[in-house]
């Protein structure tokens, strides 16, 4: 797990070594380990036009084959091919053994030359091959040629900005703007997006001109041009002709093996718990595979409704780990402004704080943890997918009928992840911010989600809005800048491509029955655990952001969101913000989320617009 940054100057002007040394540096807490640059060698110009100048960092956390061969960036034999990487790739030894067979010759136990020569064998098809957690860069210098390749679910960052003169990109915005010799103006359909969704979707991001790499996507740059193409899409038209017995032995076996080959590593590792099924049937697998104690991480807060490491510790005692607990306080509010600095975007999901605190935490013993992430998506966990079901029963009722009861899913969607509903956005934010781009182009690439999953049916379609657009944008981005803020890398062994592709077989009522959520995991794996966890309802993760915000921080969102600053701006009808403050502060309506995502945008704005890296 790494930090890569790049440069590719068309014009073939000499690349600052010392320029990339400060993209490096911007993101030193995703590789602490080792640095790494490498510039191409540019010979005289022929003919009318020269070879693109290419530049290329790194930056290292050691994790497999810690040796001075693992040093990136890393090269072919002749030198003709350069690469990055930022991530994993779980089946490297079996394509090593391949490629071996092949002629290909290896000089380091990495992962990363893996993938060199995969790219010599099958050009950009070697993605096709990998399984795993990546984001990369190749450099082809026979083809004067530059891929940018992430992951099938968008798991490790890549952002990039292309411009006159080439193309520039980063695991980090703050990387890319040390490029610039001025900050790029806000993207405002991007902050739309923020507000609708309280995160921003791939390709937007909060800048005028920085793009997110999508997920299962290729980035091609050549001849200063460059042309996007997924390579894999995520499919449930296709379904299982075996027993539901036969089903759970397969998804059993296939999770051991997602589980076990995630517990490669050179470094101690371990796993976050929350007592509920996800992660405790991570933590329950790891132990069976180890030889010694897992170490294992919760978090819980002080009130009691909210607070699951009873349930947390029901599961360290059961699989007998080596267990540690932080309650979080108000006062960790301090640490917010460092942490959005690393999203590098307004990025509001509250559940990032205690993730930031928690890898801090568990950084003291490992530096490689396993997560539960990508389970709800996959089985069903949410219960809005039984909301689902009924309004699909909708579809039946007679025309008038129908009418009075049905909205598209377009809107039904947005109402169930959206943050400001128009009404409360028409009186929290000024007539002219929201002018200035439509909300129907904000929310185009949700829509092209969402045309696609129509073709699946039942909640199936729900299923894949939420795996290619929640999961991507909210909780993968999240988990990966919690934990690599503390150097700390995060590995999802149910979102193995593998796995998910079994999954998405599986009829829609093996997972969503009647309402029993996640119906095939639990009976697949109900003799693992203990059965409160088992019959155990889903809570969520739920932060008390409106607890805090009604007593200890009253008066600190208060400072922030209502400061003459925040009124300058021009984004926010103050008298509408206090209005929002005092209902919630007095009781009369839990608005907790919604100020969240004001404190959280106000905060990126003065660290990243106005410069005042304290936050405010």
């Amino acid at each position: 797990m790494c930090g890569i940054c790049g440069i590719v100057d068309n014009s073939g002007a000499a690349i600052l070594k010392s320029l990339l040394k400060k993209m490096n540096g911007a993101m030193a807490h995703r590789g602490p380990d080792d640095e790494g640059i490498y510039i191409s060698h540019q010979s005289p110009a022929t003919s009318h036009q020269s070879k693109p100048s290419v530049g290329l960092g790194h930056r290292r956390l050691s994790i497999i084959d810690l040796s001075p061969a693992g040093h990136q960036p890393m090269s072919n034999e002749d030198g003709s091919i350069w690469i990055v990487l930022n991530g994993e790739i779980y089946n490297y030894k079996d394509l090593s053994k391949d490629l071996e067979a092949k002629g290909h010759k290896f000089k380091s136990n990495t992962d990363t030359e893996v993938i060199i020569h995969l790219y010599e064998e099958y050009g950009e098809d070697c993605v096709l091959h990998l399984r795993g957690m990546f984001a990369f860069a190749i450099w082809d210098d026979n083809e004067n040629q530059l891929l940018l390749v992430k992951d099938r679910f968008g798991k490790k960052p890549l952002f990039y900005r292309e411009n006159e003169d080439g193309l520039v990109f980063s695991s980090e915005i703050k990387s890319i703007l040390l490029y610039d010799k001025s900050v790029p103006p806000i993207n405002y359909r991007g902050l739309l997006q923020y507000l609708n969704y309280f995160y921003i979707p791939a390709p937007e991001t909060a800048f005028e001109g920085i793009k997110k790499l999508p997920p299962a996507n290729i980035l091609i740059f050549k001849d200063g041009f460059s042309k996007i193409k997924k390579y894999w899409n995520l499919d449930y038209s296709h379904k299982v002709t075996i027993s539901f017995h036969e089903a759970k032995e397969t998804l059993r076996e296939l999770v051991k093996e997602a589980i076990e080959i995630r517990m490669i590593s050179d470094v101690p590792l371990g796993a976050f718990i929350s007592g509920g099924l996800d992660s405790s049937i991570v933590v329950g697998l790891m132990s069976s595979f180890s030889n010694i104690p897992v170490k294992t991480y919760s978090i819980g807060f002080e009130y009691r409704e909210l607070n699951e490491l009873p349930y947390s510790k029901i599961v360290a005692n059961h699989f007998h780990t080596e267990h540690h607990e932080l309650v979080l306080r108000y006062d960790s509010i301090q640490y917010l402004p460092a942490l959005i600095e690393n999203f590098g975007e307004p990025h509001a999901d509250s559940s990032a704080l205690p993730t930031y605190m928690l890898s801090l935490l568990a950084k003291n013993d490992i530096s490689v943890t396993l997560v539960g992430e990508g389970s709800d998506e996959l089985f069903a966990g949410y219960n809005r997918y039984f909301l689902y079901k009924i309004f699909q029963y909708l579809e039946y009722l007679p025309s008038p009928l129908k009418k009075a009861f049905n909205i598209s899913i377009e809107e039904r969607y947005k109402k169930w992840i959206g943050v400001f509903f128009d009404s409360i956005k028409n009186e929290i934010f000024t007539k002219e911010f929201l002018e200035q781009e439509d909300n129907n182009q904000a929310d185009a690439e949700l829509f092209k989600i969402i045309s696609d999953a129509k073709k699946f049916e039942g909640i199936d379609s729900a299923l894949f809005i939420d795996t290619m657009f929640f999961l991507p944008y909210d909780l993968l981005v999240k988990i990966d800048v919690s934990t690599m803020s503390h150097s700390l890398e995060a590995r999802a062994p149910f979102l193995d491509h593998k796995l998910v592709e079994f999954i998405a077989s599986l009829p829609a009522n093996w997972k969503l029955n009647g309402m029993r959520f996640k119906y095939i995991l639990k009976e697949a794996f109900k003799e693992l655990l203990p059965t409160e966890i088992i019959n155990r309802k889903k809570t969520g993760f739920i932060v008390p952001v409106n607890y805090w915000f009604r007593n200890e921080l009253k008066d600190y969102i208060r400072d922030i969101l209502l400061s003459s600053r925040a009124r300058e701006r021009g984004y926010f009808n103050s008298t509408g913000v206090e209005r929002l403050l005092n209902n919630h502060i007095d009781g009369k309506g839990n608005y907790g989320h919604q100020i969240w995502t004001l404190l959280v945008f106000e905060l990126w704005h003065s660290i990243f617009i106005n410069n005042n890296r304290g936050g405010y």
